[in-house]
C-alpha cells in the first residue's frame, strides 16, 4: 500500500538528517518561469513558498526567472536548485548540464498537451500558407508548445526548412514573453496569429476566447516538468518531490493554483521526453 503524506514526509525529514546538515539545513532555491502575468506570478510564488516551506521543513528561496533560457542558466550556475519549465527547455538542460526531471504535470487529465496556431476569428485566415508574409507571436524562442512546435507545422507543411528564419516566411515574428501575452496580442488584433499552448486561450478574459480560433495543431507534447540541476543533494530532491505530490492530497489541491494550475503531478515517464530531444535535434538546439 502506497505510505501516506504524512509518512513520505517523514521519510524525507530522515534522509535530511542522516544526510548531515550541509542537506539538511540549506534552502531550496526554485526558479518560476513567467507564462502569463508575471505580477500574478509574483503572487502565487509567495503561497507556494509557504506550502513548500511548511511541507518540507526547509526555508524556500523561490525566483522568477525572464524566461527558459534565465531558468537554464540559473540551474547551470547554481543559482537555482529546482526549476519549473517545459519539456524543450528541460531537454536542453538535460543535455547540456545533466539536469534531472522530478516530477510532471497533469492536465486535463493526462500527462502532454498540444500546442495551435490561432488566429482571429474575423481575420478571414483558415489556412498555415494565407500567414505568408503575416505576423505571428510566439511565446519563448526555446518554448516547446510556444515555440518549436507550432513553428514545425509550417516546416511539416512545407512552407520553411527546419533550420530557415522563421521571417523567410513570417513578415515579422515576435517573442511575447509568455503564453498569455502572445494570445492577447492576437485577440487584440496586434499581430495575425499566435503559436502557443492549446490552453492559452483559458488566460484571455472570457469574453475575448471567442474571438480566436485554432488553424491547426501539434501533436501531442509532454507536460511540463519540475526539474533538478544535476547535483542537488538526494535528501533535498527526496523532501522536495514528496512535498509536490502532498499537492494532489483533496485537502491541498486548491494549491495547484499557485503552481500554473495544472491536475497534479506525478512521477516522469522520462522516455516521453525523447520525441521532444528529437524536435530539438531536427533544429539544432542540442546535439
Amino acid at each position: 500500500m502506497r505510505p501516506s503524506f504524512t509518512r513520505r514526509l517523514v521519510l524525507a525529514t530522515a534522509l535530511a538528517v542522516l544526510a548531515g546538515p550541509a542537506a539538511a539545513d540549506r534552502p531550496i532555491t526554485v526558479a518560476f518561469v513567467p507564462q502569463e502575468n508575471p505580477e500574478k506570478l509574483l503572487g502565487d510564488v509567495r503561497a507556494i513558498g509557504a506550502y513548500l516551506e511548511r511541507a518540507t521543513g526547509r526555508r524556500i528561496e523561490p525566483r522568477v526567472t525572464t524566461d527558459h533560457a534565465a531558468a537554464i542558466e540559473s540551474l547551470a550556475a547554481g543559482r537555482a536548485d529546482i526549476a519549473f519549465m517545459g519539456a524543450l527547455p528541460y531537454v536542453m538542460a538535460r543535455s547540456r548540464i545533466g539536469a534531472r526531471a522530478l516530477l510532471s504535470e497533469v492536465y486535463r487529465g493526462k500527462p502532454s498537451y498540444r500546442g495551435a496556431v490561432f488566429v482571429r476569428r474575423d481575420g478571414g485566415i483558415s489556412r498555415l500558407e494565407a500567414l505568408r508574409g503575416k505576423t505571428i507571436a510566439f511565446a519563448d524562442p526555446i518554448s516547446e508548445s510556444g515555440f518549436l512546435y507550432p513553428l514545425d507545422l509550417f516546416v511539416e507543411a512545407g512552407l520553411l526548412a527546419a533550420r530557415d528564419d522563421p521571417r523567410a516566411f513570417f513578415g515579422e515574428v515576435y517573442f511575447a514573453g509568455g503564453y498569455q501575452q502572445a494570445i492577447q496580442a492576437v485577440a487584440n488584433g496586434l499581430v495575425d496569429a499566435a503559436g502557443v499552448s492549446i490552453y492559452a486561450t483559458l488566460l484571455l478574459d472570457a469574453g475575448q476566447r471567442g474571438a480566436v480560433t485554432a488553424i491547426a495543431r501539434t501533436p501531442p507534447i509532454p507536460s511540463h516538468v519540475v526539474v533538478a540541476r544535476d547535483g542537488l543533494e538526494p535528501a533535498l530532491r527526496a523532501a522536495f518531490v514528496e512535498a509536490m505530490l502532498g499537492l494532489n492530497a483533496p485537502a491541498r489541491r486548491h494549491l495547484l493554483k499557485h503552481v500554473y494550475a495544472p491536475d497534479g503531478y506525478v512521477r516522469p515517464d522520462h522516455a516521453a521526453y525523447d520525441g521532444v530531444a528529437r524536435m530539438a535535434r531536427k533544429y539544432g538546439l542540442i546535439r
